[in-house]
């Protein structure tokens, strides 16, 4: 969990790594069905061009279909979901269905500035939705994909004026689901502003058990 910019993804992805499990990011399916111009998608889109949060309704039937696949059998990591108290409970539902649990929720604290830098430089692959930051992550040839040959574009939702929207719906609806994991003891927070090659050691450190 953290704002948008924040580098949630790539934490998530490293975990995912770490874990081998796989990293199921809300945002990733919600802008495919935008992509594939389905009724749902253009509805789906209008709420993405204006930096507002899509309906929990349409978010949550997305991330319970996913989590019906064999492949989340010994575990996933979750990116971008839950985003309000609606939608934690709605997981919680679903986690008991599936006789599984949270293990930990770690969050990303970054500075506005840092995030504002970051969400300027980040890329996305117009055809398969791999993320590149033209500091961080350098596609090998400029401007195009090195998994698919798409061509990467700045998304909508990623120019300035929607960020700051977007970053002040996070606070006012995402707030109070820290407030609630961290009362059950499995909250984790990381920072938004290591270098990427510090990333994975600090993050084994925050994930190892307790005593």
């Amino acid at each position: 969990m953290g704002p948008p910019g924040s580098g949630k993804g790539t934490r998530a992805r490293i975990i995912g790594k770490m874990f081998d499990v796989p990293v199921i990011t809300a945002g990733d399916m919600l802008r495919d069905a935008v992509s594939k111009g389905t009724e749902l998608g253009l509805v789906i889109k209008r709420y993405m061009n204006l930096g507002e949060l899509v309906p929990d309704d349409i978010v949550i039937a997305t991330v319970e279909e996913r989590l019906s696949m064999p492949d989340v059998e010994k575990g996933f990591v979750l990116d971008g979901f839950p985003r309000n108290i609606n939608q934690a409970i709605a997981l919680d539902r679903t986690l008991k269905r599936l006789d599984a649990k949270v293990d930990y929720v770690v969050t990303v604290a970054a500075r506005p500035e840092t995030i504002a830098a970051r969400v300027s430089f980040r890329r996305i692959c117009s055809k398969c939705g791999a993320v590149y930051h033209l500091k961080d992550i350098v596609p090998k040839v400029e401007g195009i994909c090195d998994e698919c040959g798409g061509t990467l574009i700045q998304r909508e939702d990623d120019k300035e004026e929607i960020i700051r929207r977007r970053f002040e719906v996070y606070e006012m609806q995402t707030f109070p689901i820290i407030e609630r994991y961290s009362t059950v003891g499995n909250l984790r927070e990381i920072s938004g502003e290591l270098e990427i090659e510090e990333i994975p050691s600090v993050l084994e450190k925050l994930l190892s058990p307790r005593d």
